[in-house]
């Protein structure tokens, strides 16, 4: 297996105390913090939101992956995630989630950034704390494989 690598995670994309009105919000949030540390071209957003229509991204623990299509691909300028917390949750279809995880990659770089998020949040402990965090740079430590993780 590949050697896991660190999360293309700008500290300019995390945002630690973000309220969003609801589950489409939510996605518009995580994904502006995308087009913000130039990741994506802003029509990436919508289909950030098309995806959603089609399949749920909540993951479990609090935490929805949103992520744009294959359609998305020229709207991605290179692979990045953004960490947009929302203290007091939002409703994602009948699940609560505190955490939404914005992720964009060029060509299928999207599915090694999923398997990398999958390693991290199978740690309930550490989802826990991802979803406490109010601070950056403990964010970003979350969010990085452990050197176990690089072993694997």
């Amino acid at each position: 297996m590949p050697e896991t690598a660190p999360l293309p995670l700008d500290p300019r994309a995390v945002r630690l105390s973000a309220a969003a009105r609801d589950r489409e919000d939510a996605i518009r949030q995580c994904g502006q913090a995308l087009v913000a540390v130039g990741a994506v071209d802003s029509p990436y957003i919508d289909t950030m939101l098309e995806r959603e229509r089609s399949i749920s991204t909540y993951v479990g623990e609090g935490v929805a992956i949103p992520h744009g299509t294959l359609a998305a691909k020229d709207s991605v300028r290179h692979d990045a995630v953004s960490v947009v917390r929302f203290p007091d949750g939002v409703d994602w279809d009948g699940e609560r989630v505190t955490v939404g995880i914005g992720i964009a990659a060029r060509g299928d770089g999207h599915v090694r950034l999923l398997a990398e998020l999958a390693q991290v949040l199978m740690d309930p402990d550490r989802a826990r704390l991802l979803r406490e965090a109010t601070d950056v740079a403990e964010v970003i430590r979350l969010l990085q494989p452990d050197e176990e993780d690089r072993r694997l």
